[in-house]
């Protein structure tokens, strides 16, 4: 009977405990569940297997509820909220917004260049590369139209014209009696039309609305040529090359107003896919032709644009 008494008075006090905790727990009826809780670690908060539509959970040090998040702006006589609704892709509340940055119905208008240069001249390395001379820039000019469908996200047309040059003036190669030889005189150009779709999402990142950042989307389609010659046994060689090119690009950016119509813009090139077809001529002879395609996930320092922006 002793016994008896004791794993009652236990299962009791076990009863007494639970039924605490869950009377102390903040709101948990008023968190809404679409599947099946899991266990909590001590934060006493349901934390739901479906993470798609559930109640997002705020994290310590943002208790405090955005002071602009029921705020409304009148654009062009329409009320909008200041900061756009975003949808629940999370668990956890971290106190990021996307605040109204470009409203909806404007056109922006801009240009966006970029330009990268290389050049050595007398340059030694381990006196096997000698006398290296080479000179080697690019640039490029894309203006570009877009119409804001909605707040932050617009479409627009964009114009492409690249042009590269490398010139090698001189370079030798010694590494030792038996392996040796030398090049000169060879040069390399290209130029490159293209016009591209895009799409871009702002991301405004305060109420000041004055930074945000960026992601670019585009499909381009181009034509272009490029030219490259050398000496090949003391005879010139030229060899022409027609292109026809289809790529799908992601560049993400930097936008500054720098003015209340006038936004300066940086963005960097770092994925990208690309289908090309290329068709050779050597002094005038047929050589054939290519069909390639390609993928590449890197930062290029000669893919850095700067831009500026109107919006109207």
């Amino acid at each position: 009977m002793k016994r008896i008494a004791q794993i009652i008075l236990v299962v009791a006090f076990y009863i007494v405990s639970t039924a605490t905790i869950t009377a102390q727990s903040p709101n948990i009826g008023e968190i809404s569940t679409y599947g099946k809780p899991c266990k909590d670690f001590k934060s006493h908060f349901i934390i739901n297997e479906n993470i798609l539509g559930s109640t997002k959970i705020k994290l310590d040090s943002l208790t405090n509820q955005n002071p602009h998040i029921n705020e409304k702006v009148i654009v062009d006589g329409d009320t909008v909220n200041f900061i756009l609704p975003d949808k629940n892709y999370g668990r956890y509340d971290r106190g990021l917004y996307n605040y109204l940055i470009i409203p909806k119905k404007q056109w922006s208008i801009g240009i966006t260049a970029s330009y990268g240069e290389f050049g050595t001249d007398d340059v030694q390395v381990l006196s096997i590369l000698e006398n290296f001379d080479i000179k080697i820039n690019t640039y490029s000019i894309k203006p570009s139209i877009s119409y804001f469908f909605t707040n932050n996200q617009s479409v627009g047309i964009k114009f492409n014209y690249t042009s590269s040059e490398v010139d090698l003036a001189n370079m030798t190669f010694d590494f030792d009696d038996d392996l040796n030889f030398s090049l000169r005189d060879v040069s390399y150009n290209s130029h490159t039309f293209s016009a591209s779709l895009n799409y871009r999402n702002y991301i405004g990142l305060g109420p000041e609305k004055r930074f945000a950042i960026f992601n670019e989307i585009d499909l381009g389609f181009g034509l272009g040529s490029s030219e490259f010659k050398r000496l090949y046994n003391d005879e010139p060689r030229n060899t022409q090359t027609d292109i026809m090119k289809a790529s799908l690009n992601f560049s993400p950016g930097v936008c500054m107003f720098i003015m209340d119509y006038i936004s300066f813009n940086v963005s960097f090139g770092v994925f990208g896919l690309n289908l090309t077809h290329e068709k050779q001529t050597t002094n005038g002879v047929d050589e054939g032709s290519r069909f390639s395609s390609g993928a590449n996930f890197k930062f290029n320092l000669f893919n850095i644009n700067f831009g500026l922006a109107v919006h109207i």
